[in-house]
């Protein structure tokens, strides 16, 4: 049977970039490895940030945008029957950030998956930055995905120290009370440290981190929530710029609540991209190699002429989380 780990967490806080950490560790073990990109959205960027995985040993594939709830449910579960037939030692499924872990759950001990497949772990990566002030549903996917974890990884740590843990510990434990779940974390099922000093005993303790099953209260639905994503297509301005609009955005209220901004224009220098991953306590930017010219805000309740009177892109769209 094909191993399965979901790596799950909140807007944001880092599950593309520890999966090229995690998936190199796995591939130098001689894994044959997919990562399943499982998102509600037509375009995905964080397939073309993890393009750079692909190999003969390692695949990259995404479920595509659905017309509704039920009709992704029904592409993932195809896509996961693809999938095993493959070959694959292991599949890492990369969910939205919006994600009912249940329906994880569920559609793998659904027939035939059930025989194809066995859950290895559930690893839930955590923004250390996270605000105290979040809304009650974003608190809620917080929790639930956090309830399930075999491990917690915390994200953007970068100087680690025993106080700043053990405040995300409470954190984290405090959530998981306003859902009613009796799990707590501790310093033996999470990781806060930096990932680029993460050892091979540290990623050897990740692979078998395992899951938990839990009960807590279902107080929000995937399918009817105020998360939406926004996409504008081909802004042409140069990176400063678009940065400095950015900034501006997260702290506009007639905006909507920003959580994150993520996508790609041209470099102004080569003939590459600039990779741009924003929330609103950084924003990151990188250069790559291929890209594709969209801007990609999610938040809650957005405003879209307003957010689109920022970049004034020539095509915009919208979509429910």
């Amino acid at each position: 049977m094909t191993k399965v780990d979901l790596i799950t967490g909140f807007l944001g806080s880092g599950k593309t970039t520890f999966i090229k950490y995690y998936a190199n560790y796995l591939l130098d073990k001689g894994e044959k490895i997919c990562v399943l990109e499982n998102d509600y959205g037509a375009i995905n960027v964080d397939t073309m940030i993890l393009a750079d995985l692909k190999n003969d040993n390692c695949d990259i594939e995404m479920v595509a945008g659905g017309c509704d709830y039920d009709c992704h449910r029904r592409r993932f579960k195809t896509k996961l029957i693809t999938i095993a037939m493959l070959g694959y030692s292991r599949v890492l499924i990369e969910p939205s950030g919006i994600f009912d872990v249940d329906e994880f759950f569920d559609i793998l001990h659904e027939s035939p998956l059930d025989s194809m497949y066995n859950i290895e772990n559930v690893i839930t990566i955590v923004n250390s930055e996270l605000n105290n002030d979040l809304s009650h549903e974003a608190n809620y996917l917080l929790a639930s995905q956090a309830a399930n974890a075999g491990c917690i990884v915390f994200s953007h740590i970068d100087n680690p120290d025993a106080e700043k843990q053990s405040f995300l510990l409470s954190r984290i434990n405090d959530a998981l009370k306003t859902i009613k779940c009796d799990r707590i974390f501790n310093d033996g099922n999470t990781f806060a440290v930096n990932w680029k000093d993460f050892t091979l005993s540290d990623f050897e303790k990740l692979s078998h981190s395992g899951y938990s099953t839990q009960s807590f209260e279902k107080n929000f639905s995937i399918e009817q929530n105020g998360f939406e994503s926004l996409f504008f297509m081909h802004i042409h301005m140069d990176i400063n710029t678009l940065k400095s609009k950015i900034r501006e955005l997260f702290h506009d209220e007639s905006a909507g609540t920003i959580v994150r901004v993520k996508g790609f224009i041209m470099s102004d220098t080569d003939n590459g991209w600039i990779e741009i991953n924003a929330t609103e306590k950084a924003i990151n930017t990188n250069q790559i190699k291929n890209g594709q010219e969209v801007l990609i805000v999610i938040g809650e309740h957005l405003n879209r002429e307003k957010i689109d009177s920022y970049f004034q892109s020539k095509y915009s769209s919208c979509r429910r989380e």
